[in-house]
């Protein structure tokens, strides 16, 4: 990492840090308890530029890596907004990708400026109820008409399409084929046409604060230009963002570990037990330090993933460490800080109970760790492949 690399990294977490921050728990903990979307948070990151972390500064971003934009994330995590404020940015700054990379000159200049500006919200269209991480068996299917592309089909776990303007959706557009399954799916920058998309709310475990859905497509026409790339690569493209989504929520994981952390080490300080405070019974104390190493550690495998992606280097086995070590120093941080709260931790006021509920997410989605051992497995020990 360059010594400017590392000023930038710097000055980007001290500034998120400083805005996130200006929202405390108590803030999150009634966006929970409502189900309200943190509209106040998103124009904040907006009026300082930070929804178009990523996106190049020709198309009204301020063309970050992924170094920096992931130490964003990590601070807004960490500020105690969890997922619920993790997802309200990262919805903006990630999904893109594809238009960045592969979109039309045209597309670009439409769509990447207001996403940046916070003035268009869009959602990510992948996953199926029949087909899970086999992206290859989806079903939702676009069918070419005059000018453009009728889809139909249904899609599950789509984040903000309740508010989302447009939704960069996966659909077939050639049956597939057993000898190469995964040609044959086009990504498509749909409008959310509320006459042909119906999205009904997953009432969920966590994130509360950010809808979670099922999609029902019937009839919904795509016109040509907004066809991303080129027809039938679509899977190719969702693969290209897939490293940079991994080392962000990993990251998004430890911002969660730090939260807990710092809740847990301050009620070990002042809770006073027996004449003496818990933290200094080893027993409290000690799987609080373990855990300040494991979320070190785990930002340093994170952050060598970014580096290398910046540097467009191959770095699979890196990002899927990074989502793995950052899912498990989360959820193990926070359920050691539920511990030491005892009883009060069952206390919404306390707000451990909110964030081991938002990182309990991590090591399911949007990478198991089951299948990122699988992963490691073949890809990196050479193993033979298990399903």
């Amino acid at each position: 990492m360059s010594e400017e690399t590392g000023t930038n990294i710097d000055i980007v977490r001290q500034a998120t840090r400083q805005l996130a921050r200006k929202y405390d728990n108590d803030y999150w903990l009634e966006k929970d308890r409502k189900h309200e979307y943190p509209w106040e948070f998103v124009k904040d990151f907006a009026a300082g530029g930070w929804l178009g972390a990523m996106i190049p500064e020709e198309y009204g971003g301020i063309g970050l890596g992924l170094q920096e934009a992931g130490a964003m994330m990590e601070e807004i995590a960490a500020s105690g907004a969890g997922m619920s404020g993790g997802s309200a940015i990262h919805f903006y700054v990630f999904p893109p990708a594809p238009i960045v990379k592969y979109g039309s000159e045209e597309m670009k200049q439409k769509y990447l400026p207001k996403i940046a500006s916070g003035e268009m919200l869009l959602a990510f269209g992948i996953t199926e109820p029949t087909a899970g991480v086999d992206t290859s068996r989806i079903k939702t299917k676009a069918e070419k008409v005059d000018g453009g592309w009728i889809i139909n089909g249904q899609k599950v776990f789509i984040t903000n399409a309740q508010n989302a303007h447009r939704i960069l959706l996966l659909a077939r557009t050639s049956p597939r084929d057993p000898e190469h399954p995964l040609r044959g799916m086009t990504i498509f920058c749909a409008k959310m046409d509320k006459k042909h998309v119906t999205a009904r709310e997953i009432d969920k475990m966590g994130r509360a604060a950010i809808d979670t859905n099922e999609l029902f497509i019937d009839n919904l026409f795509v016109a040509d230009e907004d066809v991303v790339g080129e027809v039938g690569r679509g899977f190719s493209y969702i693969i290209d963002g897939l490293n940079p989504e991994r080392i962000v929520v990993g990251l998004e994981g430890l911002g969660i570990a730090r939260a807990s952390l710092d809740i847990a080490t301050d009620y070990a300080k002042n809770r006073i037990v027996f004449d003496r405070p818990i933290g200094k019974n080893q027993a409290v104390a000690h799987p609080l330090a373990d855990s300040w190493i494991r979320i070190e550690a785990a930002r340093q495998v994170a952050m060598n993933a970014a580096k290398m992606f910046d540097e467009g280097l191959p770095c699979g086995p890196e990002a899927a460490a990074a989502k793995y070590l950052g899912a498990e120093a989360g959820f193990e941080t926070a359920n050691r800080a539920f511990s030491t709260l005892g009883g009060y931790a069952y206390a919404k006021e306390y707000h451990i109970e909110r964030l081991l509920r938002e990182v309990r997410l991590l090591p399911n989605a949007p990478f198991s760790q089951e299948m990122v051992r699988n992963y490691i497995s073949q890809q990196v020990l050479g193993l033979p492949r298990s399903y």
